[in-house]
């Protein structure tokens, strides 16, 4: 089976000053294929830089992030992003944005058609292909981008805060739609989040990081995401396990926010 791999990932931003800022360091992780990964972590602890060395939008300075046995070199097809805002054109209808990717690959109308449709009707906005972007919702907008993604068919999907935006009711409503699209289309999805419980629902494994240099403080292997497939995720959270997960990570990130600005303090 196909995996994606990182090596001894680190990466340095060097300032104009002269100084520099070390985002991430060592990072390592083999991510089995279908597998469904959620990254949690104080702000500024390289979460979206790691997602962007994988995306391939940056090079890391040292280590190398290999996909399908094949090095990382730079964005690619088999690697998908789905971004907190859409990142929809705006002067294309729902089926059009839909229909860019496979349009952009020579594949022609009557071929990509079907599979458009399909892909509208599995995140439920067949009834609204033919609308405006700026007629959609957020939440709607989020569901568009997810079958704009899977359009591409990119063995891994790469989700940064894709949810953030949303209020409380559509967040929950498409956190299940993440989990029906995982289980359907056996995709490997990574997803980037500051919610303790959205990481807990759309986590089979859990990666917690570490403060600046970025790197793993924890792993955790958790069986909510399997349960919430189809399952009312309300009830999925009533787990004692559930609970007691929940306080663990929060009291562990709580710990090092409270260092961050020790460290803050410190300085000044």
């Amino acid at each position: 089976m196909s995996s994606l791999v990182l090596d001894k990932i680190s990466m340095r931003f060097d300032l104009p000053n002269g100084d520099h800022v070390q985002a991430l360091q060592d990072v390592s992780l083999d991510i089995k294929s279908g597998e469904l990964m959620s990254v949690l972590g104080p702000s500024g602890c390289g979460k979206t830089t790691l997602l962007n060395i994988i995306a391939g939008f940056l090079a890391a300075t040292e280590g190398k992030v290999m996909l399908n046995d094949h090095v990382v070199t730079g964005p690619a097809q088999e690697r998908g992003m789905v971004f907190q805002k859409g990142a929809l054109f705006e002067w294309m209808n729902v089926r059009e944005n839909v229909a860019f990717g496979p349009r952009m690959n020579g594949i022609s109308k009557s071929q990509s058609d079907p599979k458009v449709d399909h892909l509208l009707d599995v995140v439920g906005l067949q009834d609204f292909k033919e609308k405006a972007i700026y007629e959609l919702s957020g939440g709607m907008q989020q569901r568009v981008a997810l079958a704009r993604c899977l359009a591409n068919e990119p063995d891994v999907i790469l989700m940064d805060e894709p949810l953030g935006a949303l209020d409380a009711l559509t967040r929950e409503k498409m956190q299940g739609l993440v989990l029906k699209l995982w289980k359907e289309t056996g995709k490997t999805i990574i997803l980037i989040t500051h919610s303790v419980e959205e990481a807990l629902l759309l986590g089979e494994r859990l990666i917690v990081m570490a403060p600046r240099p970025g790197r793993i403080h924890k792993e955790y292997n958790l069986p909510f995401a399997e349960r919430g497939v189809g399952a009312d995720l309300r009830e999925v959270k009533k787990d004692p396990e559930y609970g007691k997960t929940r306080e663990e990570i929060l009291n562990m990130i709580w710990n090092m926010e409270e260092e961050i600005m020790g460290r803050t303090e410190g300085a000044a």
